[in-house]
């Protein structure tokens, strides 16, 4: 018998042979981060370097300053003004620590009971930013005024009597005192808090407070295993968005304080545009930077987390 072979199956049609992708589209990206970068080198890398090497001239305006590597001049700036660096730590410290006892109620009434009342609030916190910052530090010093309601209030209730034993204040008087320093940066920073904590506290699923309450937890506990720990990124970023401008600012203690009440900021104004001493000027912004990165590098690693609002 004859053996019937089959015939083999055609042959497929040779796949189409395909493109590498263009070199041009994967530059796309890069294209479009470019203006970032160049703004980013011009306005802030460019200034950096020119007051890093500022920071180590020696001469005067008259004679011209020439890059000598004089680094002395780092610890003469300390060593001269360390008590202007410990009060900004200080003022900011106690601004921020307000602006989260004042803050994380008003964004917990925001995120989780104003209902329909809470764009209105939303309005009154940034309404500040509506004005400038020296009006609304000017606003202060009215507030705070000798013989004002506000400070009438406050000796009928005593309260100046325990704020002068502490020295934050001086007999009847709260202007030009530190107490005045730390209540205008306390107002004027504190929306930089408010915002990230309600956003942080606005993505906490509702259903988590729900199952606390079925496992019979109560309010206080909820929100101290619930509430609070979910909104630690919003903390963090609050306390970080209030403390370094705060430490760095003299708008308020230069119209709210006095000569006693000097902060970093203050002292670095007056070398760059009063005495003209732009080494120890661009040595201090470089000490203060210095001591606020690694303040807030420590506080985030202390802090537990890095999930920034």
């Amino acid at each position: 018998m004859a053996t019937v072979t089959e015939a083999p199956p055609p042959l497929s049609p040779a796949a189409p042979e395909t493109k590498p992708p263009r070199k041009r589209g994967r530059l796309v990206p890069y294209w479009l981060l470019l203006p970032g970068i160049l703004w980013l080198v011009v306005f802030f890398a460019l200034p950096m370097i020119y007051q890093a090497s500022t920071s180590v001239q020696t001469g005067s305006l008259e004679e011209g300053y020439k890059v000598t590597w004089h680094f002395a001049t780092y610890w003469d700036a300390l060593s001269d003004y360390y008590p202007q660096f410990l009060r900004s730590v200080l003022y900011a410290g106690s601004a921020t620590v307000l602006c989260l006892i004042l803050g994380y109620p008003l964004a917990y009434l925001i995120a989780f009971r104003a209902g329909r009342w809470r764009n209105l609030i939303m309005i009154l916190v940034i309404a500040p930013f509506f004005t400038s910052f020296l009006i609304r530090t000017l606003a202060w010093k009215t507030i705070l005024a000798d013989g004002g309601p506000v400070v009438g209030a406050l000796n009928t209730l005593h309260v100046l009597d325990v704020t002068s034993w502490l020295g934050m204040t001086e007999g009847d008087r709260v202007l030009a005192t530190p107490l005045a320093v730390v209540c205008g940066l306390t107002y004027n920073f504190l929306p930089f808090m408010v915002l990230p904590l309600y956003t942080s506290l606005e993505r906490i699923d509702p259903r988590l407070h729900e199952a606390a309450g079925d496992l019979y937890a109560k309010p206080v506990t909820t929100f101290r295993k619930v509430t609070f720990p979910l909104s630690m990124p919003g903390v963090v970023s609050g306390t970080l968005l209030t403390f370094i401008p705060a430490a760095g600012d003299y708008v308020n203690a230069d119209l709210l304080g006095s000569t006693d009440t000097r902060m970093v900021g203050n002292v670095i104004q007056t070398q760059f545009l009063r005495i003209l001493d732009y080494p120890t000027a661009a040595a201090l912004s470089f000490i203060l930077m210095a001591a606020i990165l690694v303040m807030v590098t420590l506080y985030i690693r202390r802090s537990g987390t890095e999930d920034l609002v």
